[in-house]
């Protein structure tokens, strides 16, 4: 007996389907990537307990006020010009290098916001780590 083979079909795989689907993916993974940037001061906010802080002597700490003006002073002393070069050299001469000092930023509820940026601005050229942003306890509402 003879048997006749048949004939075998070429089996291809279609790769452009493939591809098409690779990049829709590749496509929503890059769209829907958050890219964080990792900030240069880290700040720490404070927090509301009862009672005050216990202050350790050893460690220098820095104020920076800033008035409702937009009027800087470092450590109660009033700066000649409100500008960032002068809270630069102004920060520098309190903090004798030293930026492992805590800073902290003490600002009027109306001061504008650029004032406050300054300040952050300052600490984060002169390599400050350690920021904290001062706020009072709102009084209860009635």
């Amino acid at each position: 007996m003879k048997f006749r083979r048949k004939q075998r079909e070429n089996v291809d795989i279609n790769l452009v389907s493939l591809i098409d689907v690779v990049f829709v993916l590749l496509l929503f993974f890059v769209v829907t990537t958050t890219f964080t940037r990792e900030t240069q001061l880290r700040v720490d906010l404070p927090e509301a307990v009862s009672g005050s802080p216990a202050e350790d002597q050893q460690i220098k700490q820095l104020d920076i006020a800033i008035s409702a003006d937009g009027v800087f002073s470092v450590n109660n002393q009033l700066l000649p010009k409100n500008d960032l070069a002068s809270l630069i050299d102004a920060l520098k001469k309190e903090s004798n290098g030293d930026t492992n000092a805590p800073l902290s930023i003490s600002a009027d509820g109306k001061t504008q916001h650029q004032a406050v940026i300054t300040a952050m601005d300052a600490a984060g050229k002169l390599g400050f780590t350690h920021l904290r942003m001062t706020t009072v306890e709102a009084a209860p509402t009635p």
